[in-house]
């Protein structure tokens, strides 16, 4: 009787564990992370710290400066890169943060999953957002499988890709100014 108990004791525990752990479907992860950031925010949280908390840890903020920083990115040292990797998220947070303080309940709708199927390495989560009185904005957001999970690396609003929009004026700022340039650029704008 003793081991039957220890089995389902043990049986019970994998289960939990095993879904605790388990890696969310990636429409449903985008999902649940915007709903716990309109929540959070809907209570006066401090947004800086709800996009630190709630939206960084599922962020490839090291893939996407380096889809950024383009085919710059090879001619940066590993100290160089590590250093624009921070600086580009610091960026990102207070983009975030400026872009989530304007938030005014409009309502946000996901759109089905399409085409993904279940070994894919990269999908596509698209969301429409509502306001009364303007018209939908629509949001892409670009994901990847990682070790860890799911992780955000791109996100398009109204067809605009985020990391593209950096693109081109980083690469003037390294033409210019060279890595160090950029990195010093970076640091100047979060200062500010």
């Amino acid at each position: 009787m003793v081991k039957l108990k220890r089995g389902f004791l043990l049986l019970a525990w994998t289960l939990l564990a095993s879904a605790a752990f388990a890696e969310d479907a990636p429409d449903t992860l985008v999902k649940r992370v915007s709903e716990e950031v309109i929540t959070s925010i809907r209570q006066d949280k401090d947004v800086r710290a709800v996009v630190q908390t709630k939206i960084l840890p599922h962020f490839d903020a090291r893939r996407a400066t380096q889809m950024a920083v383009g085919t710059n990115w090879r001619r940066a040292t590993p100290e160089q890169q590590a250093e624009l990797v921070r600086e580009f998220t610091t960026l990102l947070v207070r983009t975030y943060s400026g872009a989530l303080s304007s938030y005014r309940d409009q309502q946000i709708e996901f759109l089905p999953l399409r085409g993904a199927k279940p070994d894919d390495a990269e999908v596509t989560v698209r969301a429409r957002i509502r306001q009364s009185g303007a018209e939908s904005v629509q949001i892409e957001y670009d994901l990847s499988r990682t070790d860890v999970g799911w992780k955000v690396f791109d996100i398009r609003v109204a067809g605009i890709s985020l990391v593209a929009t950096y693109r081109s004026s980083f690469a003037e700022e390294v033409r210019n100014r060279g890595i160090d340039g950029l990195i010093g650029t970076l640091s100047a704008k979060n200062r500010t």
